[in-house]
């Protein structure tokens, strides 16, 4: 299958820009500043920018809800060995999808809207985002995997103020 040019002629056209101001052919695949931040992928949230930080300084790692996944894991675990990361930030957001619906009515607005059954997926919503939140971080710190003497600790990003809210985990 070819590439869908006409689907993403405004994403190329922007990246043709982007090439022609590029500024980063100095950075390693390296945490400069020791962090990686698991956050929600809701287009609301700049991780860098919320945090003070630019490219090449932190690895990001954003999912639906800001979980805590086996894959977040896997990918803590080589960060924390190979790319310079010895803090980790867990920042899940206010007013999140997965913190205002629960799994039956996303899998049943899902069915109604588009007719597919997704009941075979766990989208791992919450009903208290601090109580998920520390269980996430309870589940980063016990991992057996990641290297020692990595710090964990857990946010919430205020999507209405830009206001980093800690919690005691």
């Amino acid at each position: 299958m070819s590439f869908p040019n006409e689907e993403f002629a405004d994403v190329l056209l922007a990246n043709e820009m982007f090439v022609l101001g590029f500024k980063h052919s100095e950075l390693t695949g390296t945490a400069r500043k020791g962090l990686a931040i698991v956050t929600c992928m809701d287009s609301r949230i700049s991780p860098l920018a919320v945090v003070g930080m630019k490219a090449g300084d932190a690895k990001i790692l954003r999912n639906a809800g800001a979980r805590v996944t086996d894959d977040v894991l896997r990918t803590l675990v080589l960060a924390s060995y190979l790319l310079g990361v010895n803090r980790v930030l867990v920042m899940p957001h206010t007013d999140c999808r997965m913190a205002i619906a629960d799994e039956a009515s996303i899998h049943a607005t899902i069915q109604q809207q588009f007719g597919v059954d997704t009941s075979s997926l766990e989208f791992r919503t919450v009903s208290n985002q601090q109580e998920a939140l520390t269980e996430d971080v309870a589940r980063i710190r016990s991992y057996p995997l990641l290297q020692k003497g990595v710090s964990v600790a857990g946010a919430i990003y205020n999507v209405s103020t830009g206001k980093l809210e800690p919690v005691d985990c």
